[in-house]
């Protein structure tokens, strides 16, 4: 993953922000006979193969386009992509974080210029699709955008964040259950090359890892949960779950985190403000000390999302995924309380309680 895939910014006007959806009328193509671009978009529709259509939430990150340029490319490997197209997509995403609102109208020219057909609401792409990838930038609106996707039973993958509170993690974790739809939530970077070959023991058991990850501050959103979510989710990569504790301390530059595991492991996390922004690790296995590489890039967990689609397997256990945002929100925590260690327990378990009080 590039720094430019990863932190790109369209400097356009604002085009949704408060307005949301009635916005979209702006930016959507104009209905009936000799509209722009209609037949193409329909053509385009028609051609891929039925139970193979994938619609896209949320065209306010530059995920969206960069996914759909490699699902879509007319020489994507059948075994990797497995005849998966992106034919539908709804913009809508964040209504009022700027550095998302401002790319919406440029990554909806993108997404019509790759044949994509652009849709005014949620339940007219679930017509059009069989599955969904759920990119909306802000993780705020990712349960009422996920709900009506799982209400129709149509296997979802949802972008990072996974949501903006640990307990909206768990309740959707909970609907897909309840309906038994299929769903995972990831960063790109768990397929960073080499963390899980390592995590699977190619060089022994796993001591300790010390993972870094551009670590950028969004005032909506818990601290972690915006960037430094990449670096998490490698740490736990290789680590697994199992962490007892977390202990933050941060400067205005830098974040570090220090998890303690059940098993005795240390692993820790380093996000960067300020230095070359870029993400990685050292592993200390058992065999050998191995550095991650920096960057990566999407293709292998686009792989992994077909094969998800394909199967209906997540590739990441839920329980794991539940505990990367509780490892932050307990570092949240940490930092309020001036680095003490917080409990990972004593988190899951409130925000379970209020994901459940939610439902009463």
């Amino acid at each position: 993953m590039t720094r430019k895939s990863l932190h790109l910014k369209i400097r356009t006007p604002a085009l949704l922000g408060a307005l949301g959806v009635a916005a979209l009328g702006l930016i959507l193509p104009l209905k009936g006979r000799g509209a722009p671009g209609v037949t193409r978009q329909a053509a385009w529709s028609a051609s891929a193969e039925a139970g193979k259509r994938i619609g896209i939430i949320g065209l306010d990150t530059s995920h969206a386009p960069a996914f759909t340029r490699a699902f879509n490319a007319p020489d994507a490997s059948a075994e990797d992509f497995k005849g998966f197209r992106v034919v539908a997509a709804y913009p809508q995403g964040s209504r009022d974080i700027e550095s998302s609102t401002s790319r919406v109208a440029g990554y909806v020219r993108e997404m019509r210029d790759m044949g994509v057909e652009i849709v005014d609401s949620i339940p007219a792409l679930l017509q059009k699709v069989d599955f969904v990838l759920l990119t909306s930038n802000d993780g705020r609106v990712h349960p009422e955008q996920a709900r009506p996707v799982i209400e129709a039973r149509k296997p979802l993958y949802v972008d990072k964040p996974m949501a903006a509170s640990l307990a909206d993690v768990i309740a959707l974790f909970e609907a897909a259950r309840t309906k038994n739809v299929p769903l995972f939530s990831a960063s790109s970077l768990r397929w960073i090359p080499g963390a899980l070959e390592l995590r699977d023991g190619a060089q022994g058991r796993i001591e300790g890892v010390d993972a870094f990850s551009w670590a950028a501050l969004e005032p909506t959103h818990p601290d972690l949960y915006w960037y430094g979510i990449h670096g998490v989710e490698i740490l736990y990569t290789v680590m697994g779950a199992g962490c007892l504790s977390v202990s933050r301390f941060q400067t205005e530059d830098t974040e570090l985190c220090v998890g303690r595991w059940a098993d005795g492991r240390i692993g820790t996390f380093r996000g960067l403000r300020s230095s070359e922004h870029s993400y990685g690790g050292t592993v200390f296995a058992e065999k050998k000390i191995e550095v991650l590489p920096m960057g990566s890039d999407y293709a292998p967990m686009l792989k992994a999302i077909a094969r998800f689609f394909a199967t209906g397997r997540p590739p990441v256990p839920e329980d794991e995924t539940v505990e990367i945002y509780a490892f932050m929100s307990a570092a949240d925590r940490s930092k309020a309380q001036g680095g003490r260690p917080v409990l990972i327990a004593d988190v899951l378990a409130e925000a379970r309680a209020e994901a459940a009080d939610r439902k009463r």
